[in-house]
Order: structure tokens, then C-alpha cells, then sequence
């Protein structure tokens, strides 16, 4: 490869040829046309090979390297924006067709597409859309004379052909993504699909579809002609239905793609790694070690590059303004700058002579006429801001060379278009940091900045207070005859400061002094050959970099005539700069490799063209890896028109260190430029290897000359003690010259590592005892002194050790072009830190015509391609919308600024695919069960550590004197009718309405005579017999509680049922009657209203309504009363049945006998002190558990007076609880977490109104949230915060905890000690260890104590799986033993067996006698300082989760809880989340408030923040509108059911992610 022509073709062959690919660029000639006459033209050299079939495994090494003229390479439109051709590779766009092969050969499994809701798709509807012509005329073309085997010339488009044939014709062409586009077509079309898939025939209607590869698509090997060959289809493309990993059935889309991403999923993963390190906890996270076969550097150690001598020539002036002066008094007619208006005429010719004397009216004025005589605003070394647009050189070269003569440092910075700009802020900040206090700017620029309506410039965003003081002679007083500038020869003060853009964003300044400025000058004008009145044609930014140095410095010492050609006379006539070099005979032109791939594609419309007189084009970018092959193609094209090979000459430069080395023009043309063919394996280690056996991954370089006149170079190790390299290793270039920057403005630190390195050899001794100034490039020295540059450091990616460059990425994923779908120079890549590793990130922006299906597959394939050249996966890919991303002043992309905005979650794609299988290696390893140590082991292990057995009790029941009448009575039936004897007037309940006004009321007696009649309604009517059940279907009230009294009194079994809601009949009756019929009830109760509801249209629609039970209405009551009141025979028989839906969406019905309600009532009045004398406000639903007993039970067995408000009354007044407990001056009330977090939300803002009202907590000692889950102290806590002002007390906010087989086992007392928070770790809690830690240590999670434990229970921790008794803070299942646990569940289907031990368990070891019944909960006891009322230590316990809730996901208990936390903190537009499992893969729904733009933002985020805190990699992300997670009556999330409807896709997401 080191020859430039390996083709042996004659000249005027290659001339036509390109003529070819350009008249088809322009689309003089169609796709057919070009192959025939290009196939006659190239036919005659061609070897012709016997085999007809063409096979893309043909070994590489046949295939001579393609040269840009002989490739199918100008059929690229013409692109905008800064980054393209420089990123074309022929080689490369090979590799990566070749690369995509092996993939396909291998069969890979295909990603499953993304579903996107319909409003999400823009683009028209996918059967309006047929591919462009070109695609079906070239493939058909390809496929009939690909005949021969692909030979250098006609490797590349088979090989297009061929990828893109492999992709189109591969595939059914229904589509199977969700609602996002319809299936092209019946099934009738898509078998004509598959056939023609194999014909060839290209036209689909339909487009392609990724998402149903199978591994036998298209194989490679077969015969063109071939249809015969059987294709199966894909399995799940006819959503048939399927298993899935449970071994469900399950039929539906959703299922299908997640069963593929599974399939997809097993394929093999990158090799095990071996070591880990410890994350401060026994988890382990991989870490990557370095491979023992990776490549080591084995060269020796490499020696300094001394450049050649600088010789000062005897007439080289003193200084430049000396030059300056010389050149403005001697030949003041001489031309300076031509500049140009957008035509391409010339605007305005700027000589030697205005140059020098506005330049001195400059520097007068700067200097006297700003401020006052006394206080002048600028003093010699003050810094300035220099703002001019990219079209105004000469009003910049007047001011540069002002500042200059004033002895004030200009700082030249971008023109601020809006307030807002990209980097705008940073570069602000840098003004701010230089003291900037005044801003240089011509009259134009200073006419179009913003204006607020006074006319005054408004400050920008992060900008100091600038003066705008305009340039133009004639705004400028005339200096007196007596005033001249001092002029001075170049010293060490700061000649100016040019900016530089960090990799993170950040902008610093680089100062450079005089001498360094004079210096530069000089070793350009030597290596460049630079002599008086030579004209150079300048393309570059003249405000910084080489532009700044050949087209504003380096001229004015030499008295050179500069053509500047502004960027946006370029974008409309991009041979402009060629043109001017003809028509100027320039010298010297200096160019980006975008201005010699714009001049490729545009020059076909010019014919007298001339280069000859070009001695040197310098390549302002040729240090950038992918220069080369524009330099080529350049050359290709415009070498017979007279441009001499040797003229070409790449530069590498950077801001600290200016130019670092360039190519000469040398005369001698025999000597080819150097040139290196690297491995991009080696490269990512480190290391040069010449490329050997895989052809693939090669990285072509061209040198960029030798070191600069005077200059000292060497390569240090990129990280650490800056230590020689090798001469086979990749390192910064470090210099050592007086021409570099000295220092960043202001940043000492920084500038020490940079500016101030000395390079050490192999002993650890300094190479010289001058500082070397660290360069930015990577590369190394080659033979013969030969600079090669590889990347910069800012670009450089380190992942899982190995580096990655950046450009080389991007150069791979525009390789990847049968697809135009994205545009060319508009593509980011960078790194973010994920997991203690970087994870590559590509961004581009999506062409607006190009479709769904499209895109997605143009991503897939860029990350095989990436993956199959470079060896690493990408983790994210995201497309976005054309003209998105924020843009740099010259129409590059602005890449930190894109990154914050991916991180931020700003960046609203429209396309996202995340790849963490792929990429994600180095996860803790999968926990490996024990071994289960036995049950008596662990016992002696706690004794032997002196821990105690995790047992605790409330106290005790039978010691506890207790004067109440109430309990002699046996059942709460015989407390009601004392009651009603002895206090007959005496007010029980009291019902609220959402006014706050007293609804209804009852008194003992009044409650007694109503039951009464209810019983005498229920034998006459309903003809009940005792024992017989009775479902209550009540709103919650006064009704429900004298319904229940009249079951007792009836000797009837009540069951209380949620009434459905008139608004959603559909989804609440069927659970209504599924209770019905699941408790056996002989009869209902309800009122006249909901009878109505029963009967009406919607709910026969709903369920069938004909196998109700009878219904009775006691709006109706018999006047009469019973004969005889019923009397229980036996306090163990039932009194009233308790159903609930668990939060895993099961009904369990739990039977109450009449012992354990009295109990039960008993213990709750114990702990809380009730009398008749009290007041307590309930605010909940009345239908189960806790709620249930404090609603009916809790005031006829203790006498208090209960103020019932119902929560559904709260959504019309959300202060109405508050109020109510204020008003009535209650001490103790109660409430659900959906009622708490009504209040947060809908009081949040009117805590000052509602003081005023006035409202008042400051009695309440006990407020208690009625919960059987975590205690959720994010809420509690905020409540609290929240009505502090009020006068609540924050010890009062406390909770309850019951289950279905005690309903309640803690509850917050009177007396009791405060409710305690620990900090426990959340990584040992997966392990089922505690582990308690600081508060706000990493990875901790907040448990508050779950209440005090009520009077007669008794609690232990145990193994869930041994049954054996656990230590005290160990994590385990909560059994219980209590006089009111519930005595077993109430089935219809008989599989009490299952659950038998739910009621009756006993320890397998130790206290073996005691039954437990298991509440299925995780959780632990920890014995705390604090005493009890008895004098005790108080033990507190703490819930963690749900058995039954709990993920095990890679042998780790997960509670979904903690991952919805993380979740929910990632962005501000989630309001909601949920997360299950299926087939083990990690499912998160999150509800999106804000515009459905922002969808595809929250994939990365969610998929990030679940790996950082739980080392867990999210399958799938689901984004919802807000409402779609289901939450029951006690505001649990219903994740069951959320998994359910996603399965049976019935959630309408906006958006689906499978991350691969």
C-alpha cells in the first residue's frame, strides 16, 4: 500500500472514470448506464475468473486496496456541515461491507424494532413508500454481471450490492412492531415477497422488516437463480401462539419480540473475564483484565526528533508589527487581504498601507478614547474580545494588529448569535476569567447582535458586562501627528489568546507571547518556503488555529497578498477557492479535507481549470485519520488538471502547541509521501502493527511531514508519568519549542500538566531540562523522522481498557451507506460513564424522508459493523431529528454540548437503540446460592456471636388491667346491645360529608334498633339461616356498619364488598361478583341506588347478571322487630369473612371468628387508649383489614366516638380530612397512603390559606397510616415537612403493618417510644443480609420502623426456605402468633392444603411447640435503645417487601420498590413506574407527563441509573401515558396486572425499548 497507484490503469482511463461517477453524482446518468459503460471501460483489465457465483469470502488478500478513483465512491450527495469526507475511507466502506457479511454469515439473530406509538411516526405511511429508483437498478445490475470475482475495482459495489441485497431480500415484509406502521400486505404478498425476496426482483412496496431474520435467510453460498429453496418463516411473524420461557402460551406481538430479544440474548457473549476487584462490599463488579495475548509494544525506547535548525535570515523583522510597519511605509499600494462577497467577487482589497495606518487609529483610540483621561478602561496587557463574523477578515486583521500596537491581548471568540448559543455560556466564562471589559467588533456585526427594545445589547448568558466599541475608521478619532505606537522586538508578554473547546465543554484560553507568535511566524515561512508577494488562497477560520496563523500572521511577515473565501460563499459555489487559485495563480492554498470533497463533487461543471501554479495546498486537517482519503481522491481527480502530487501537504497542529509538524513541498516527486497501514486491534492496545491476516479492521494513515524548524519532539505515555515510548507504541506528541503556547489563562494546575511536561526515559531521569508542552495528538514518529497521527486525546474513548478514537467510529458507521438514511458530517460519538466503564454513545441526525424500518436498520447494522471493525459494542444509538443537534459557529457538530443534552435527557430522539447485553461485561457475578447451613448450625452460630434470636412480643394481654365492662361480653353483638341499655344517647359514629358538614350520625341505641331491623329483614325476606353468608355491597357510611350489626344479630356471616363505580362499571364489577361467588353468599345487601346500578344496561354488558343472589334494599326496612336476637354458641365460629386483592392481583378471603375480632378490638383500644370519652378521626376504606375494624368494629367495643370520612370525598375537597381533625380537635386519626399523598400533592401550595382558616394539627398525637407494605417514608416524611406550619407534630406520622393472615400486627400507640429510621445497605439486602449503615452513605435505603407491635402478638424472624429462627437483624419472613391472626383462608376451590401452613407453621428447630402463621413478608427486628412503657428495650421492626413481590434476578432478591425510586429520580417527566420480570428479563413502565417527544430520552436514562444503583441490566422500557399503572383502593401498585396487560398488549404505550 505505500504506492499511491496500484491500479494498472492508463491515465486517461482513470480520467474517464471519474468523469463516470461524477456525471452519475449528478444524476446526468442513470445507475444502469454508468455500470454498462463503466464495465466496458474497466472490461479489458479485468482477470477473468472461471467460477459464476460470487462469494464474499474470497480472501482479502487477492483484493489489491482500492484507490479512490476506481471505487463507487462520488455517488455521495453533496453534504452539509463539517465532518464527511474527511471520514471516507475506501478501504474502510470495504472493511465494513465485508464486515457486515461475516455477521450475516454468521446468522446473527436480529434485534426486534422498537413499537412506537402512530403520533410518534411522522413520515408518511409505510405503503406509500417504494425505495429510489437507484436501489432496484443497481442491485438487479449488480446481480446480473457480478460474474466475475470482485477484484479491487468492482469489490466495493458487490459488496454493496451483495450487503444490501442480504438485507432486503431476506425478509417477510409484514412488519411485526407494534402500533406503528400496518403489515405491508396479506399473506399472499408477503410469499410473493419471499419470492421475489430471492429473485431479486427488487421493488418492494412494503419496506423490509429487521425484526424476523431467521438464521437461514439468504445464504451466501446459493446459486442466483435459486428460488426453490425452502424458507420457514418466522415462527412468532404470524403471532400464532407461542411459549414462552415460563412455558406459558401466550399469543400477541409484544410477547413475540421479547421471545426474540430472549433468543437474541443467548447468543454467545464476549469472552470471561477472570479477575474482580471488591466494590467497597463483598459484591464483586468485574473488572476487565488485560488480555495475556493483546499486543505489547516490544520496540526500543524511542529518541527525541530534533527538527532542523531554525536560520534566521538577516532582513526577517524584529517583531510582526515591526514587519508590519516596514511593509505599510515602503509598499503601502501592496495587497494584503482580498475579501469576498457571497458571489464570489471581489469585496474589498485591503492594502499594506490602510492595514498599517488603521491599525495605529485603532490602538490610538483603544487606548485614549475610551474611559477618561485620568482612568483610561484599557491599559497596555489588558485583555480585549475580538467579535467578527467569519466574512469580515479585514475589519479582524485591522483590530488584531490594533490590540497588537496598543500592547492589549486580543482574544478572538465567535460571533453570539442568540443568548442561548452552544458553548456561548463557556466562552462567557473565559471572558470572564480574563477580565474582559471590552469587546472589539465591526460596524455590521454590531448592527446584527440582539437588541433589547432600548437598543442596548443585552448580556449574554454567563458573560461578563462587555463595551462594544466598533472598529470602523470612520466611528475612530484621527490619532494626533505627535502619537506613534512603541514598537517594540517580540519579548515574553502575551501577544494574544486563542480559545480552545474542551472535551467536556469547558473553554480555555491559550496564551501565547510575543516572541512564541514571532517564532511560529518564522518556522512556517521556513518549512513552508514562504517568500515576499507570494498569493495564498486562505479557506480556514482566520479567527484561530492555521487559518490565524498562514492567512492573518505568517502573511503580514512576509508581505504575502491573502484571498480569504469565506465559509458562506462555500457553501453556495464550493469550487470558489479553486477558482481563485486559477484566476490569483496562488501559491498556496490552505484547505479543510470538506473544501477538497466539495470542490470532487462540484468540479465536473468546470473546464479550464489549472492548478499548476500551486507549490503547496496545505491540508489544515490532514492530522485526522480520515483526511486521507479526500488527499486521494484530490489528487485522483485534479492531477490532470495540473496539480503535482508533492503539493499536497497535511499539517497537524493544536491549540497549545500551534503547528507541530507539516509536510514540505518538495520538488522531488520520486519520493512518495509515508504511509501506514495499522491494525486497528493493535491500535486500540496501543501499539503499531503493520495489518497481517485480518484485513478487516485496518487503519490507513498518511504522515503529516516533519517536525517543526527548531523544534524538539517525543511521545509520552498518554496516561500517568509522562515516560517515553516505545518505537512501535501510540503516545501524545509532546514538543519542546520556543513557538507554543505558554499557559491556559488563569489555570495554573492545568497548565503545569500541559505546558510544563518533562518527558522521563526508561530510568526515570528527565530527557532534556527544557519543559516539552503536551500536544493533544496521538501518533508516533516513523522512519525517516515521518510524524503519523492516529487521533487526539480528546476523542479518546477507554473501554474496558481498551482505546477507541472517535473519528474512527464515525468513520465506521458512515461506511455503513447502501442506506442514506442519515446525514453525512452530522454524526456525534462520545462516552459517558456507566458502571465504572466508559459505554460508546453515537448520535446522528435522521434524513426526513427516510422511514422507520430504515433507520432501525441502517442502526442495526451500524452496530454490527462497529462491533465486527473495531471489537466493541456500542451502548447506545440514537437518530434525531434533521438540523437537532447543536451546532458550532462553522457547522460542525457541537459534541459536549450534545452529550449534556443525552444526559440531561434533552436530546429528544426519534429513534433509540440501546445495546447493554452487548456491551455491559463487567456486572458482579451471578450470587451463587449456599448451600443452606442447617437451621441448629445457625442457632449456635447467633449464641456463639451473642446474638439473640430475632424474636419480639407486644405486651401482654391477660396481665393488663382493664376496668371495661366490655370485657365480660364475648362478642362485639352482646357490647352493642349493653351499650344501648346502659348509654343509650351516647354518639359512636359520626359520618362527614365534602362540605364538612355532619352527614348522618348514630348513637348506641340508634345503631341497636336498626340492626335489629336489618336481622328481622334478613329471616323474613331473605329466609337465612345461621351461618349462612352475606355479601355487603355499601359506599362506605352509616349503612354499612348497622348492615354488619344486622348480621351478627342475625346469626348471618357478613362480607363486605367494594360497591362498583358508576363511572368504570366494566372493570369494577366482575371483581364484585368474583367476591360474591368466591365467598358462597346466600344474599346481598346494598341500597336502593347501587340495586339500580346492578340492574342497569352497562353492567349486564359487564357480567352476567342473572346469577346474582337475591339482592335486599335496606333503604326498605320492616317496621317490626325480631322475636329473638341470635346468640353465638361458640366464640370460635365465624363472624364475618375479610376479602382483599393482594398486590400481586390475588383475592384472598381470610375467615374472623368471634374470638379473634374481640381480640383483636381489645388490643387496638389497649394501644391506643380508646374510651367512650374519645374522639377519633378515620379517613379510609371501610372494606378490609385494618381499615375495616376501625371502620365498624373498633367504637361499639370500645365506646369512643368515631368521625367517618369517606376518602372519595377528599378528590372534591382535599382539605376536608384536616379540616375535620382540626375542627373536632381530635387527638388520633388514621388514614391510607393514597389519602396522605392526596394531601401533599393538593395542599402543597395552600398551607397559608389553610392556616388562616384557621386550621390547626397541633393535638394530634397519633396519625397512622393504614398500610400493608414498606412504610413509604418519602411521604411520610414530606407530609410532615409540609404541615409542620400547621402545628403537626413530626413524631405523630407514624404506620401500621398487617397482612392477610393478621390484619394487623403493629400499629403506633399512645405511650410507646418514637417511631425509629435505619439506613440499611441495599446491595446486602438482595443477599438477605442486613447490613446497617450511615445515612446518606452510598447505596443506602431508609426502612422506618413499621409501628409499635400490638398487646398480645408475638413476632419471629424466620428462613423463609428452612423455617428456622433467625438472629436478631437478619433479614427474614415475619411469622406471627397472636390471638386475633385470622384462623385460615376462605376458598371455594379447596387449595386450603397449599396454604395450610400459612396458618399453622412451626419452627423446624428450637421453640418447635409455638404455631406461627407466615406473613409473607421479609423483614427484621432490631432491639433499639429506647424503653418501652414497661421498662423494656424496645424492639422495632422493620418491613422490607413482599415475598411474593420480590424479583430474583441473577441469584438477588430485588424489591421492585428501590428500582422504581431510581427510576422515578432519573428525570422530572416520570411520574410513575413500575417493573416486573419476564423470562428474567427486567421490564420498567414508566408514565410520561410532558409531550410525547421526550419518550425515547427516558430510555437511556432508565437504562443507566438501574445499572449504576442495582448493577441490573433493564430488558425492556415501556413509557406510558400517566394512569396506565394500575394502583388498588390502598394505593398499591398492581404490577401483576401491569404485566398482564403488557403481555396481552393492551397498555397503548407511546413507546417500547427492547435494549439488546
Amino acid at each position: 500500500m505505500a504506492d499511491r497507484d496500484t491500479l494498472p490503469l492508463p491515465l486517461e482511463v482513470r480520467t474517464r472514470l471519474a468523469e463516470l461517477e461524477l456525471e452519475l453524482s449528478e444524476g446526468d446518468i442513470t445507475q444502469k448506464g454508468y455500470e454498462k459503460k463503466r464495465s466496458k471501460l474497466i472490461g479489458a483489465f479485468l482477470p477473468q475468473a472461471p467460477g459464476k457465483g460470487m462469494d464474499p469470502s474470497v480472501p482479502h488478500e487477492r483484493r489489491t486496496p482500492v484507490t479512490p478513483g476506481s471505487s463507487s465512491r462520488y455517488h455521495r450527495r453533496r453534504s452539509s456541515g463539517s465532518r464527511d469526507e474527511r471520514y471516507r475511507s475506501d478501504v474502510h466502506t470495504e472493511a465494513v461491507q465485508a464486515a457486515l457479511a461475516k455477521q450475516k454469515e454468521r446468522g446473527k439473530m436480529a434485534v426486534p424494532m422498537p413499537s412506537k406509538r402512530r403520533s410518534l411516526v411522522v413520515q408518511s405511511s409505510m405503503d406509500a413508500y417504494t425505495p429510489p429508483d437507484t436501489s432496484s437498478g443497481s442491485e438487479g445490475e449488480g446481480s446480473m454481471h457480478g460474474e466475475g470475482t470482485p477484484t479491487s475495482s468492482q469489490g466495493s459495489i458487490n459488496m454493496e450490492n451483495w450487503i444490501s441485497r442480504a438485507i432486503h431480500g431476506s425478509t417477510t415484509s409484514s412488519t411485526t412492531s407494534s402500533s406503528s406502521t400496518q403489515s405491508g400486505g396479506s399473506g399472499a404478498a408477503s410469499r410473493l415477497a419471499d419470492v421475489m425476496g430471492q429473485t431479486h426482483l427488487e421493488n418492494h412496496s412494503a419496506p423490509p422488516d429487521v425484526t424476523s431474520y431467521t438464521t437461514d435467510s439468504i445464504q451466501v453460498e446459493r446459486p442466483q437463480g435459486s428460488t426453490t429453496a425452502s424458507r420457514a418463516t418466522p415462527k412468532y411473524g404470524n403471532a400464532e401462539l407461542m411459549e414462552t420461557g415460563d412455558g406459558v402460551p401466550l399469543g400477541g406481538r409484544v410477547s413475540a419480540k421479547i421471545q426474540q430479544l430472549v433468543n437474541t440474548l443467548k447468543r454467545p457473549k464476549r469472552p470471561p473475564l477472570r479477575e474482580f476487584f471488591v466494590d467497597d462490599f463483598e459484591e464483586l463488579l468485574e473488572v476487565q483484565q488485560p488480555d495475556p495475548n493483546q499486543p505489547k509494544a516490544e520496540g526500543a525506547q524511542m529518541l527525541a526528533m530534533r527538527g532542523e535548525q531554525l536560520g534566521v535570515v538577516t532582513n526577517w523583522p524584529p517583531s510582526l508589527e515591526a514587519a508590519l510597519q516596514r511593509w505599510g511605509t515602503i509598499s503601502p499600494k501592496a495587497p494584503c487581504l482580498t475579501t469576498m462577497d457571497t458571489n464570489g467577487k471581489p469585496l474589498y482589497i485591503l492594502t499594506y498601507g490602510k492595514l498599517w495606518t488603521r491599525s495605529i487609529k485603532v490602538a490610538y483610540n483603544i487606548l485614549h478614547k475610551l474611559g477618561s483621561k485620568q482612568e483610561p478602561m484599557l491599559r497596555p496587557g489588558d485583555r480585549v474580545a475580538l467579535v467578527f463574523p467569519n466574512n469580515d477578515p479585514a475589519a479582524f486583521m485591522v483590530a488584531f494588529y490594533g490590540c497588537l500596537l496598543a500592547e492589549v491581548v486580543p482574544v478572538p471568540i465567535e460571533v453570539p448569535l442568540t443568548r442561548k448559543d452552544a458553548g456561548s455560556q463557556q466562552i462567557g466564562f473565559l471572558l470572564g476569567s480574563c477580565g474582559v471589559t471590552v469587546a472589539l467588533t465591526s460596524d455590521a456585526c454590531h448592527k446584527g447582535l440582539p437588541k433589547s427594545p432600548t437598543g442596548e445589547i443585552p448580556q449574554f448568558k454567563g458573560w461578563p458586562k462587555l463595551l462594544w466599541f466598533v472598529t470602523e475608521s470612520k466611528h475612530l478619532s484621527k490619532p494626533p501627528r505627535d502619537w506613534f505606537p512603541h514598537i517594540k522586538d517580540a519579548n515574553n508578554e502575551t501577544a494574544y489568546i486563542e480559545y480552545k473547546t474542551c472535551k467536556d465543554g469547558s473553554v480555555l484560553g491559550v496564551t501565547v507571547m510575543r516572541i512564541a507568535l514571532l517564532t511560529h511566524c518564522q518556522a512556517l515561512t521556513q518549512s513552508c518556503g514562504y517568500t515576499e508577494a507570494e498569493t495564498i488562497v486562505n479557506v480556514l477560520d482566520f479567527k484561530k488555529d492555521v487559518g490565524l496563523w498562514h492567512g492573518i500572521l505568517t502573511s503580514v511577515m512576509n508581505m504575502m497578498h491573502v484571498i480569504s473565501i469565506p465559509y458562506s460563499l462555500m457553501k453556495v459555489n464550493p469550487l470558489s477557492w479553486i477558482q481563485k487559485v486559477c484566476q490569483y495563480k496562488a501559491k498556496v492554498a490552505c484547505v479543510k479535507s470538506r473544501d477538497m470533497h466539495w470542490a470532487l463533487v462540484a468540479h465536473r461543471d468546470q473546464r479550464d481549470i489549472n492548478l499548476s501554479s500551486l507549490r503547496m495546498l496545505v491540508v489544515a486537517d490532514g492530522a485526522n485519520p480520515w483526511s486521507i482519503s479526500s488527499c486521494d481522491a484530490f489528487l485522483n481527480v485534479f492531477q490532470s488538471k495540473g496539480l503535482k502530487p508533492e503539493v499536497i501537504c497535511p499539517c497537524a497542529s493544536s491549540p497549545e502547541a500551534l503547528t507541530v509538524a507539516i509536510r514540505r513541498p518538495t520538488d522531488d516527486s520520486n519520493q512518495p509521501p509515508g504511509r501506514g497501514v495499522l491494525s486497528m486491534p493493535g491500535l486500540s492496545h496501543g501499539v503499531i502493527r503493520v495489518d497481517s491476516e485480518e484485513k478487516l479492521s485496518v487503519l490507513t494513515l498518511q504522515d503529516v511531514g516533519t517536525v517543526m524548524p527548531g523544534a524538539l519532539m517525543c511521545v509520552v505515555k498518554p496516561d500517568g508519568v509522562p515516560q517515553l515510548c516505545k518505537t512501535d507504541e501510540i503516545g501524545e506528541l509532546c514538543v519542546c519549542s520556543i513557538a507554543t503556547g505558554t499557559s491556559y489563562y488563569g489555570l495554573s494546575g492545568m497548565t503545569k500538566n500541559t505546558f510544563e511536561v518533562f518527558p522521563m526515559n526508561s530510568v526515570g531521569a528527565p530527557i532534556s531540562e527544557y519543559p516539552f508542552t503536551r500536544t493533544g495528538l496521538l501518533g508516533f514518529v516513523g522512519p525517516g523522522g515521518l510524524c503519523f497521527i492516529a487521533g487526539k486525546m480528546d476523542g479518546l474513548m477507554v473501554v474496558g481498557g481498551r482505546r477507541h478514537n472517535a473519528d474512527d467510529i464515525v468513520a465506521t458507521a458512515l461506511a455503513v451507506e447502501p442506506m442514506k438514511f442519515v446525514y453525512r458530517g452530522r454524526i456525534a460519538v462520545f462516552s459517558i460513564s456507566v458502571l465504572h466503564d466508559e459505554r460508546i454513545v453515537v448520535v446522528a441526525e435522521q434524513r426526513p424522508d427516510s422511514t422507520e424500518e430504515d433507520s432501525f436498520q441502517w442502526m442495526s447494522r451500524v452496530l454490527q459493523a462497529i462491533d465486527g471493525i473495531h471489537q466493541v459494542g456500542v451502548y447506545c444509538l440514537a437518530l434525531v431529528p434533521s438540523n437537532t443537534l447543536p451546532k458550532t459557529p462553522l457547522g460542525g457538530i457541537h459534541l459536549s454540548e450534545t452529550k449534556q443534552l443525552f444526559l440531561e435527557g434533552s436530546l429528544h430522539p426519534c429513534n433509540v437503540l440501546m445495546c447493554p447485553h452487548t456491551c455491559v461485561t463487567n456486572l458482579p457475578k451471578p450470587r451463587q446460592k449456599q448451600p443452606e447451613i442447617g437451621p441448629a448450625s445457625v442457632m449456635v452460630g447467633n449464641l456463639v456471636s451473642g446474638k439473640r434470636i430475632a424474636q419480639a412480643s407486644g405486651r401482654d394481654l391477660g396481665q393488663m388491667e382493664d376496668n371495661d365492662q366490655a370485657r365480660k361480653f364475648l362478642f362485639l353483638s352482646e357490647v352493642l346491645q349493653w351499650r344501648a341499655q346502659t348509654t343509650p344517647d351516647h354518639v359512636l359514629y359520626t359520618l362527614l360529608n365534602c362540605r364538612g358538614t355532619i352527614a348522618s350520625s348514630l348513637t348506641c341505641v340508634q345503631l341497636h334498633k336498626r340492626a335489629e331491623k336489618i336481622a328481622t329483614m334478613l329471616a323474613e325476606r331473605g329466609h337465612l339461616q345461621d351461618g349462612d353468608h352475606v355479601a355487603l355491597v355499601y359506599p362506605p357510611g352509616i349503612d354499612l356498619i348497622a348492615a354488619f350489626y344486622g348480621c351478627l344479630y342475625a346469626g348471618c356471616v357478613p362480607i363486605t364488598v367494594r360497591p362498583p363505580h358508576p363511572q368504570n362499571i366494566a372493570t369494577t364489577l366482575p371483581t364484585v361478583k368474583m367476591i360474591v361467588e368466591v365467598s358462597r353468599s346466600a344474599c346481598m345487601m346494598t341500597t336502593a341506588g347501587i340495586c339500580k346500578l346492578l340492574r342497569s344496561k352497562e353492567a349486564s354488558a359487564a357480567v352476567d347478571v342473572r346469577t346474582w343472589p337475591p339482592v335486599l334494599d335496606t333503604d326498605d326496612l320492616p317496621k317490626k322487630k325480631p322475636p329473638i336476637l341470635y346468640k353465638p354458641s361458640n366464640p370460635d365460629t365465624l363472624a364475618y369473612l375479610d376479602f382483599s386483592v393482594s398486590t400481586t392481583g390475588m383475592l384472598a378471603g381470610v375467615k374472623m371468628s368471634h374470638t379473634a375480632t374481640s381480640a383483636f378490638c381489645r388490643s387496638i383500644k389497649l394501644q391506643c387508649e380508646l374510651y367512650p370519652s374519645r374522639e377519633v378521626a378515620i379517613c379510609l376504606d371501610p372494606y378490609c383489614g385494618l381499615g375495616f375494624v376501625l371502620w365498624c368494629l373498633c367504637s361499639v367495643y370500645s365506646g369512643h366516638q368515631s368521625i367517618l370520612i369517606p376518602p372519595s370525598e377528599l378528590e372534591v375537597n382535599p382539605a376536608l380530612w384536616l379540616l375535620a381533625v382540626s375542627q373536632y380537635k381530635v387527638r388520633d386519626t388514621f388514614c391510607s397512603y393514597s389519602v396522605m399523598e392526596l394531601c401533599t400533592k393538593g395542599l402543597g401550595l395552600q398551607t397559608e390559606s389553610l392556616k388562616s382558616r384557621p386550621l390547626d394539627l397541633s393535638r394530634v398525637r397519633t396519625c397512622v397510616v393504614v398500610a400493608e407494605e414498606r412504610p413509604r417514608i418519602a411521604l411520610t416524611q414530606s407530609f410532615s415537612k409540609l404541615f409542620k406550619d400547621l402545628g403537626l407534630h413530626p413524631r405523630a406520622v407514624s404506620t401500621s403493618f398487617g397482612c392477610r393472615v393478621n390484619l394487623a400486627i403493629c400499629l403506633q400507640g399512645t405511650s410507646g417510644p418514637d417511631p425509629t429510621t435505619v439506613y440499611v445497605d441495599m446491595r446486602a439486602l438482595r443477599h438477605d443480609r442486613v447490613r446497617l449503615v450511615e445515612r446518606g452513605s452510598p447505596h443506602s435505603l431508609p426502612l422506618m420502623e413499621s409501628g409499635k407491635i400490638l398487646p398480645g402478638v408475638r413476632i419471629i424472624i424466620a428462613n423463609p426456605e428452612t423455617k428456622g429462627p433467625l438472629g436478631d437483624s437478619h433479614l427474614g419472613e415475619i411469622w406471627v402468633c397472636s390471638g386475633h391472626n385470622a384462623s385460615g383462608y376462605f376458598t371455594v376451590y379447596g387449595d386450603e392444603a397449599l396454604q395450610s401452613d400459612h396458618f399453622n407453621s412451626r419452627l423446624s428447630f428450637g421453640d418447635t411447640q409455638t404455631i406461627w402463621a407466615r406473613t409473607g413478608y421479609l423483614g427484621f427486628l432490631r432491639r433499639t435503645e429506647l424503653t418501652d412503657a414497661s421498662g423494656e428495650r424496645h424492639d422495632a421492626l422493620y418491613v422490607v417487601g413482599a415475598l411474593d413481590e420480590a424479583m430474583e434476578l441473577r441469584g438477588m432478591r430485588y424489591h421492585p420498590i428501590d428500582i422504581e425510586t431510581s427510576v422515578i429520580r432519573t428525570h422530572k417527566s416520570i411520574t410513575e413506574c413500575a417493573v416486573f420480570t419476564w423470562t428474567n428479563l427486567l421490564v420498567v413502565v414508566v408514565e410520561l407527563d410532558g409531550s410525547e417527544q421526550e419518550a425515547l430520552d427516558l430510555v437511556p436514562l432508565v437504562t443507566n441509573v438501574v445499572l449504576e444503583e442495582h448493577y441490573l441490566i433493564v430488558g425492556v422500557v415501556v413509557v406510558v401515558d400517566i394512569g396506565v399503572i394500575p394502583i388498588n383502593s390502598r394505593g398499591e401498585k398492581q404490577r401483576m396486572h401491569l404485566r398482564d396487560g403488557f403481555l396481552a398488549d393492551q397498555l397503548d404505550p407511546i413507546y417500547v425499548a427492547y435494549n439488546m
